[in-house]
């Protein structure tokens, strides 16, 4: 082990662009220490852990990962037991969450940093094995004097990266020593043991995530294919992409000539752009054909062998009305569409796939991407970005913030951007289709590398964020045309709800009601007349909910009682029902009265004589 001025010495002469005898992983992690984190070599960084309290919520972020990979790290743990190895399991900020070792050292490793709450981020710790892969996305061995800080020097570590099924980077598993041989491929063997119980960590992930989903696990190797597979993707019933473990996106990428580090190039592509089959393959690469039989061919003429798992749906169970939560379930009537739509919801509000929310202006969107976060148990801000109302040369700054003095008029403080606001909850993207293009790719990052980069500043902030996303617009022909990235659509729309247009809903009446009782006086029930409500449900609205609640608001200040007639519309409105609709709603109101005229007009709450006059100004005449 070199002496502690040789190590700087060595560190320094990197730094002036001199040769040395590491690994290229090494040399750029201590670039980025030097240029980038600004650490200084001979300023010592001892291991830091976390505050109770920041670790109680690191924990509960990634509680869900924690369960699927408890099983892999006990079954590593005990792979290496009596070696003295000690396994991390790291967020995507670097903050151990989980954490197995020999109780007997407690003192030593937590002194070291191998312990739970410890923070192994390259800016904080300087180069080690959890920091780098988090910077490369790869697996590797940081080594004794690979070490950046000289603390750290005496350990031994080796990480590998933990992706979701989305392509994104979620935490890193790490085995490490307190001391060990000098030669660093004493630890090839930990590097591919960390590297396969990452993998199967990432299996289990995939297929908890996507069980009422087509899964095909793949091998080189007939024998290992149901035992060990090497790649696992999910298809949804059109047989497009919705998931995929590491190495699968791998597979895939490789297949079509793609890059792996661009997931939303893979996501939402057609199986079939990557092997030689279609969804309605499937079935024929399932156990019931020998495992030698079940061989495809990837675009880029490489033979695979296949196991294709068929969706779980009988374990699957509607969402009684009662079990969807109040947020939802305030949205909207009892409709079956409509209580299967919450429904939907409801179970989308439970993940963390990002969702986009079609339908037309004023159909009630951010209500919607509301009561998503209110129903998803996420304890941070729910933030709302309205993407088409922030003026261009500002939405920058407002998305990403600013460092101090950044710009001319910029705050000496700095300012956080409206999406680190929403760190631990829910970023809402309004109208998302009118985001600038330029700033799409700067989005995209954020939602790949989970942190964000404030205008003026060269240290990025780590964020982790839920993502809503909603447009009036079909995002698809914006792709189409160039105006949207599609990299960033596939990575905005794991999942589509489509709101319908008030004219279409089942649930009028119950939206009605809903509106008269908000603008009813205190104490008092607002009624609307017959006529009114038929008149109601036969006009377009095209402005949606947003359209008729200043209709009802207008007619509820302009009417003198409780119940709202024609004339008490907005003008525009009373002429075209006038003109158009109170012919089609006063013929209806006839028949419902068997054509006794008497009877009607006590309905509508006018005379007779005005019931024949509008009888005859719309031409409506009892059939003979």
């Amino acid at each position: 082990m070199f002496p502690e001025s040789d190590h700087i010495r060595e560190i320094e002469n990197v730094g002036m662009g001199l040769s040395t005898g590491r690994d290229e992983t090494v040399v750029k992690s201590w670039l980025r220490c030097l240029e980038q984190h600004q650490l200084d070599p001979a300023q010592s960084c001892e291991a830091f852990i976390v505050p109770e309290h920041q670790l109680r919520e690191h924990r509960q972020q990634s509680e869900e990962l924690i369960r699927i990979a408890r099983s892999g790290l006990e079954r590593l743990f005990h792979q290496v037991a009596g070696q003295n190895y000690v396994l991390l399991l790291s967020d995507r900020q670097g903050v151990t969450v989980e954490f197995l070792g020999d109780p007997l050292f407690d003192n030593n490793l937590r002194k070291a940093g191998l312990y739970l709450g410890s923070e192994w981020s390259e800016w904080r710790a300087g180069t080690c094995a959890v920091g780098a892969c988090l910077e490369t996305g790869e697996a590797l061995t940081i080594h004794q004097d690979d070490h950046f800080d000289n603390t750290h020097t005496p350990l031994s570590c080796t990480a590998a990266p933990i992706y979701d099924m989305r392509g994104s980077l979620c935490a890193v598993l790490d085995i490490s020593l307190l001391s060990s041989p000098i030669l660093k491929t004493s630890q090839n063997l930990a590097l591919h043991l960390v590297n396969a119980t990452a993998r199967r960590i990432e299996l289990a992930n995939l297929m908890a995530q996507t069980r009422h989903e087509w899964v095909l696990r793949f091998a080189r190797s007939p024998e290992f294919l149901d035992v060990d597979p090497e790649a696992a993707i999910s298809i949804d019933p059109s047989g497009r992409i919705i998931g995929m473990t590491h190495g699968g996106a791998k597979l895939l990428a490789r297949s079509a000539g793609l890059g792996w580090r661009d997931p939303g190039l893979l996501l939402g592509q057609p199986v079939s752009r990557f092997f030689d089959m279609d969804i309605e393959s499937l079935p024929d690469l399932t156990r019931s054909r020998p495992t030698q039989e079940r061989v495809v061919f990837a675009r880029d003429g490489n033979a695979l062998f296949v196991h294709a798992i068929e969706p779980n749906i009988r374990s699957r169970r509607p969402l009684l009305r009662e079990q969807i939560p109040s947020p939802l379930r305030r949205l909207g009537g009892d409709a079956p569409e409509i209580v299967n739509l919450q429904a939907k919801a409801a179970k989308l509000a439970r993940t963390s796939l990002p969702i986009l929310i079609q339908g037309e202006t004023g159909t009630g969107k951010e209500y919607l991407a509301r009561a998503i976060h209110d129903g998803s148990g996420l304890k941070g801000r729910f933030v709302a970005v309205n993407c088409a109302a922030i003026p261009e040369h500002l939405i920058e700054s407002e998305l990403f913030g600013y460092a101090p003095g950044a710009f001319t008029g910029a705050s000496a403080k700095g300012r956080k951007g409206l999406i680190e606001q929403a760190d631990g909850g829910t970023l809402f993207l309004d109208e998302i289709g009118d985001m600038p293009y330029a700033l799409q790719s700067r989005l995209l990052r954020v939602l790949a590398e989970q942190e964000v980069l404030p205008v003026g500043s060269s240290d990025p902030r780590p964020v982790k964020i839920r993502i809503v996303s909603a447009s009036h617009r079909l995002l698809p022909e914006a792709v189409r045309e160039g105006r949207f990235r599609e990299d960033l659509y596939y990575r905005l729309n794991a999942a589509t709800i489509t709101l319908p247009a008030l004219r279409d809903r089942p649930d009028f009446d119950w939206v009605l009601d809903r509106l008269l009782a908000r603008h009813a006086a205190d104490g008092e029930a607002l009624e609307v007349s017959e006529a009114v409500r038929v008149a109601l449900k036969a006009h377009r609205w095209p402005g949606n909910i947003r359209e008729i609640d200043n209709v009802i608001a207008v007619a509820a200040a302009l009417s003198d009682s409780d119940c709202i007639d024609i004339g008490d519309l907005p003008e525009e409105l009373a002429l075209k029902c006038d003109r158009d609709e109170v012919g089609a709603a006063l013929r209806q109101m006839l028949i419902a009265c068997d054509w006794n005229v008497s009877r009607a007009a006590r309905r509508l709450g006018v005379d007779r004589s005005t019931v024949h006059r509008r009888m005859k100004r719309h031409g409506v005449f009892q059939p003979h």
